[in-house]
């Protein structure tokens, strides 16, 4: 099974049918992995931010938790978060767009 760290877009790769620990973290930025951000069912857009209907509410969602619901997310295209150099570079752009 392969995923990606949700905090920096790391390759994880675990043998099939292994599950993710609890405390498992990413080896490049120390991030949890099992943490609502790596789950296939997270979903900024939902309740509780959850496609699982019966998962439990979890306050921080890039945090290890104990959901039973809890899948690696095998499609997760993670760019890491954004440097503040990016954003920066964007809301000029943006601004740009409104000068005279």
């Amino acid at each position: 099974m392969q995923f990606s760290c949700f905090k920096c877009g790391q390759l994880i790769e675990y043998p099939a049918g292994s599950p993710i620990g609890k405390r498992d973290t990413c080896t490049k930025c120390d991030a949890d992995l099992h943490c609502c951000k790596n789950c296939r069912f997270y979903d900024p857009a939902k309740h509780n931010q959850c496609a699982e209907t019966q998962a439990e509410w979890v306050r921080d969602k890039d945090a290890a938790n104990y959901c039973d619901y809890f899948s690696p997310n095998p499609v997760l295209l993670a760019q890491g978060e954004r440097s503040p150099s990016s954003a920066d570079s964007a809301k000029k752009k943006f601004d740009s767009l409104f000068k005279s």
